[in-house]
Protein backbone atom coordinates (compact mmCIF):
# COMPACT_ATOMS: atom_id res chain seq x y z
CA UNK A 1 0.00 0.00 0.00
CA UNK A 2 1.42 3.56 -0.67
CA UNK A 3 2.53 5.49 2.00
CA UNK A 4 -0.01 8.51 0.93
CA UNK A 5 -2.94 6.04 1.03
CA UNK A 6 -1.73 4.56 4.18
CA UNK A 7 -1.33 8.29 5.71
CA UNK A 8 -5.40 9.03 4.31
CA UNK A 9 -6.86 5.82 6.22
CA UNK A 10 -5.48 6.49 9.28
CA UNK A 11 -6.63 10.16 9.29
CA UNK A 12 -9.76 9.05 8.05
CA UNK A 13 -9.89 6.25 10.74
CA UNK A 14 -8.86 8.46 13.43
CA UNK A 15 -11.49 11.40 12.77
CA UNK A 16 -14.24 9.13 12.97
CA UNK A 17 -12.76 7.16 16.10
CA UNK A 18 -12.91 10.70 18.13
CA UNK A 19 -16.12 11.74 16.38
CA UNK A 20 -14.01 14.66 14.91
CA UNK A 21 -15.74 14.03 11.36
CA UNK A 22 -19.36 14.13 12.58
CA UNK A 23 -19.10 18.24 12.28
CA UNK A 24 -18.68 17.80 8.70
CA UNK A 25 -21.18 15.37 8.10
CA UNK A 26 -23.53 18.01 9.82
CA UNK A 27 -22.69 20.39 7.68
CA UNK A 28 -23.24 18.53 4.86
CA UNK A 29 -27.05 17.16 5.26
CA UNK A 30 -27.71 21.05 6.66
CA UNK A 31 -26.98 22.47 3.21
CA UNK A 32 -29.12 19.74 1.66
CA UNK A 33 -32.02 20.15 4.14
CA UNK A 34 -32.04 23.68 5.16
CA UNK A 35 -29.84 25.32 2.55
CA UNK A 36 -30.78 29.03 3.10
CA UNK A 37 -30.43 28.94 6.79
CA UNK A 38 -26.86 29.09 8.27
CA UNK A 39 -25.26 26.34 10.04
CA UNK A 40 -24.48 26.10 13.78
CA UNK A 41 -20.45 27.20 14.65
CA UNK A 42 -18.63 24.22 15.35
CA UNK A 43 -18.20 25.07 19.07
CA UNK A 44 -22.27 25.66 18.79
CA UNK A 45 -22.40 22.07 17.86
CA UNK A 46 -20.39 20.75 19.65
CA UNK A 47 -21.89 21.76 22.71
CA UNK A 48 -24.87 20.44 21.73
CA UNK A 49 -23.49 17.11 20.55
CA UNK A 50 -21.88 16.62 24.42
CA UNK A 51 -25.18 17.89 26.45
CA UNK A 52 -27.20 15.00 23.94
CA UNK A 53 -24.79 12.55 25.23
CA UNK A 54 -25.10 13.68 28.93
CA UNK A 55 -28.54 13.26 28.63
CA UNK A 56 -28.60 10.06 26.88
CA UNK A 57 -25.84 7.97 27.89
CA UNK A 58 -26.41 4.69 25.96
CA UNK A 59 -23.47 2.33 25.97
CA UNK A 60 -21.34 4.25 27.48
CA UNK A 61 -19.53 2.85 30.29
CA UNK A 62 -19.11 6.41 32.09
Amino acid sequence: MKPRRLYGLVRWYLRELTGEAAYDRYLDRHRLAHPDEPALPRRDFERLRTDRGDQHPGARCC
